[in-house]
C-alpha cells in the first residue's frame, strides 16, 4: 500500500465535532431548562404575593366622613402597599361577587354585601403572626365589622418556602457537576484522538502556546456554539408552552430568562475551554509510551 500524506493529516486531525458540539448543546439544554422552571416558580410565587389581598369589611351605615376618615388611618400604613387601598362599594361589590359566582346576593331587592376597603400587603408583612396582628388591630376600629385575609395560602407559601429552596439548591447544584463532567469528558474523549497530532507538533519545535491556541479557539467556538443551539431550543420550547397555556405568559419574566440564556452561553464556553485547556496540557507532558 503507497503512502498518502493527506490520509494520514486526516486521520490526525479527525476531530468528532459533531458530537462534541451536540453534548455540550444537550448538557447545556437541561440545566437552562430547570434554570427556566426556576424562573416561572420564582415569578408564581411573586404573582400570588403580590396579588394576595386584605378585605377590611365595614359596618353599615357608616356616613361619607366616618369612611374618608377611616382611610386615611389605614392607607398611611406600613403593612398597606403603596397605592394599593382601595374602596369597594356595595354594587361594586355585588357585580364582582356575580362575576365570580354567577349568583347575585341580593334578597328582597336588598343587597346584603358589605362596604369594604381593600389592600395589598408587601411581602415582609406576609406572614402569620404579622397578619394576625394586622387584622386585630383593624378590627379594633368600631366601624370595622370584619378583616378577612386567605390565611392558608401565605402560610402555605410561607411553610414549603424554605424546603423548596433547599431543595431546588441541591438538584441545582447536582445537575451543574453533571454538566461539568459530561461536558468535560466530551471534550477529554475527543482529544484524545488528536494526541498524536500534538505529539507531532511538539516533535516539529512547536511551542506549547502554538500547540494550544486552534484547540482553545475551538473550544471557544463549540462552547459559543453549543450555548447558543441550546438557547435556541429553549426559546422555541417556550413559545410552544405559552401557545399550549397561555396562563404561563402571565408569569413570564423575559429579563430572568435572558439572563439564564447568557449564563448558558458563558458556562459551555468556559467549561469547553477549562476543559480543553486541561486535557492538552495533560497530553503535552506525557511521554510518547503513555500516550499509547
Amino acid at each position: 500500500m503507497s503512502y498518502s500524506p493527506n490520509r494520514t493529516k486526516k486521520k490526525l486531525g479527525n476531530f468528532p465535532s459533531i458530537s462534541v458540539i451536540f453534548s455540550i448543546t444537550l448538557a447545556l439544554f437541561v440545566i437552562g431548562l430547570f434554570g427556566i422552571l426556576i424562573v416561572y416558580s420564582g415569578e408564581l410565587e411573586h404573582s400570588v404575593r403580590e396579588n394576595f389581598r386584605v378585605q377590611v369589611f365595614l359596618k353599615n351605615d357608616l356616613t361619607d366622613s366616618v369612611k374618608t376618615v377611616l382611610r386615611k388611618k389605614i392607607e398611611p400604613q406600613d403593612y398597606v402597599a403603596k397605592g394599593s387601598l382601595i374602596f369597594i362599594s356595595k354594587e361594586d361589590a355585588r357585580k364582582k361577587f356575580v362575576k365570580e359566582t354567577g349568583e347575585d346576593f341580593v334578597f328582597q331587592g336588598e343587597n346584603l354585601l358589605r362596604e369594604s376597603f381593600e389592600f395589598g400587603v408587601p411581602p415582609i408583612f406576609q406572614d402569620s403572626i404579622k397578619l394576625a396582628d394586622i387584622k386585630r388591630k383593624l378590627e379594633s376600629e368600631r366601624s370595622i365589622f370584619q378583616v378577612y385575609y386567605r390565611e392558608s395560602v401565605i402560610s402555605g407559601i410561607n411553610k414549603n418556602q424554605k424546603k423548596i429552596g433547599i431543595i431546588l439548591i441541591g438538584i441545582s447544584l447536582v445537575l451543574f457537576v453533571v454538566v461539568v463532567l459530561l461536558i468535560n469528558n466530551t471534550l477529554r474523549l475527543a482529544l484524545f484522538s488528536q494526541r498524536f497530532l500534538i505529539r507531532s507538533m511538539q516533535l516539529v519545535g512547536a511551542t506549547r502556546g502554538f500547540i494550544k491556541k486552534p484547540f482553545l479557539l475551538r473550544a471557544l467556538l463549540y462552547g459559543f456554539i453549543g450555548g447558543i443551539i441550546s438557547s435556541s431550543l429553549l426559546i422555541a420550547l417556550i413559545a410552544l408552552a405559552n401557545r399550549r397555556i397561555p396562563e404561563l405568559a402571565t408569569i413570564q419574566n423575559n429579563e430572568r430568562i435572558l439572563i439564564v440564556l447568557a449564563s448558558l452561553t458563558g458556562l459551555g464556553i468556559f467549561v469547553a475551554f477549562t476543559s480543553t485547556y486541561r486535557a492538552v496540557s495533560k497530553y503535552l507532558q506525557l511521554s510518547l509510551d503513555e500516550l499509547y
